[in-house]
């Protein structure tokens, strides 16, 4: 299987979406043998569960992030790839930083978030 990188709207439709069968689609793509996250998500994902749900949700669900994907930090090399592609692309940080993760490890970037399409420098796929 191919590599990918996940952005927060894959979680964020995991953690909040009522249609099945787009969770049995995630569950699915879960199954996926290379998954990678940017420490991006991980604040990402801790801030919209903080706001949601609380302190204790939060920490539990980066603490499973943290067991289900290679988290990938904020390298020099990824913050210049960042300022690149933020740049090109009139992205937000947090959307450049995912790119950048994704690109750096020539993988895929798993997101249905429209900012990603416009960038050539990465292939997306949503489930």
């Amino acid at each position: 299987m191919s590599k990918a990188v996940y952005d927060t709207r894959f979680f964020s439709a995991l953690y909040y979406s009522k249609d099945e069968r787009l969770l049995q689609r995630i569950r699915e793509e879960k199954r996926r043998q290379e998954k990678f996250i940017s420490t991006v998500v991980i604040h990402e994902v801790y801030r919209l569960s903080l706001q949601r749900e609380g302190r204790e949700t939060a920490m539990l669900r980066i603490a499973l992030l943290k067991q289900d994907f290679k988290v990938i930090p904020v390298t020099a090399e990824i913050a210049e790839i960042s300022a690149e592609l933020r740049q090109k692309h009139q992205l937000s940080m947090g959307d450049s930083m995912i790119a950048a993760t994704a690109s750096s490890l020539k993988a895929m970037c798993v997101s249905d978030d429209p900012h990603f399409k416009r960038i050539k420098e990465i292939k997306t796929t949503w489930i």
